[in-house]
């Protein structure tokens, strides 16, 4: 597509964002219909979902059309490898930008709504305040949570990108002392530092992994603390 284009680009953009979002909406439907027994509407939503994802990846061509492989036959190592190499580099700089910007500022938003317009009408009606005081505590806590995620996720495009370019893939090790031994949960990548605890969960600053209560939970995706492993981090 004409690159200059500007609004037909942005709405590119917007029509993709809107199709991926719809994709995962109606699989999560699926899913809660399957839970409440409707077979046939939770196909209903996953068939659909599925049609999302062809619209997304539609309008991703033109948005991308150096990433469109028509026949890898006729693609050379090295173009393969450039391609690969660009879809790292669009990963990493997605992952960034939500560690960097997007998650920062979702967090400070949700502090900020919290303490001031929102706690006048707190003040109104207690029962809907304490409802919403939970909602942004929760999301503040989480975005807070994801911006180190997204930050782990853009390393390990990063390392995955310098192997392809030909470097050596980098030493990476688990620190032995507790105090200092971060955590990962494998199944969303919430990374736990004894450094700074889990305050909102009631774990202290300073609490070592294995102090932590067995009841605890992941705060990002509820996994249990038996989920979670040493991360294993790049050796200086």
């Amino acid at each position: 597509m004409d690159m200059s284009n500007f609004t037909t680009l942005q709405n590119l953009e917007a029509a993709f964002g809107g199709e991926s979002m719809a994709n995962r909406k109606y699989l999560f439907f699926a899913e809660v219909a399957r839970k409440l027994g409707f077979k046939d509407l939770a196909k209903l939503f996953q068939e659909t979902a599925q049609q999302e994802t062809e619209h997304a990846f539609a309008h991703f061509v033109l948005l991308h059309p150096e990433l469109v492989v028509k026949d890898v036959n006729i693609l050379t190592e090295a173009q393969k490898r450039e391609i690969i190499s660009r879809c790292l580099t669009l990963a990493i700089a997605g992952e960034t930008y939500e560690y960097t910007t997007m998650y920062p500022e979702f967090a400070a938003a949700a502090k900020r709504d919290r303490d001031d317009a929102a706690v006048a009408e707190f003040l109104k009606q207690a029962k809907e305040s304490t409802d919403h005081a939970d909602i942004f505590r929760e999301a503040a806590h989480r975005f807070g949570l994801l911006k180190f995620v997204e930050h782990y996720h853009a390393d390990r495009y990063a390392e995955a990108l310098q192997v392809l370019n030909g470097g050596e893939a980098v030493t990476k090790v688990a620190n032995a002392d507790p105090k200092t031994q971060k955590w990962i949960c494998q199944q969303c990548s919430m990374i736990y530092d004894p450094i700074a605890g889990d305050p909102d969960s009631g774990i202290i600053p300073g609490t070592p992994f294995a102090d932590i209560p067995n009841d605890w939970q992941c705060p990002i995706c509820g996994a249990s603390k038996k989920t979670f492993k040493p991360l294993e981090e790049i050796v200086v």
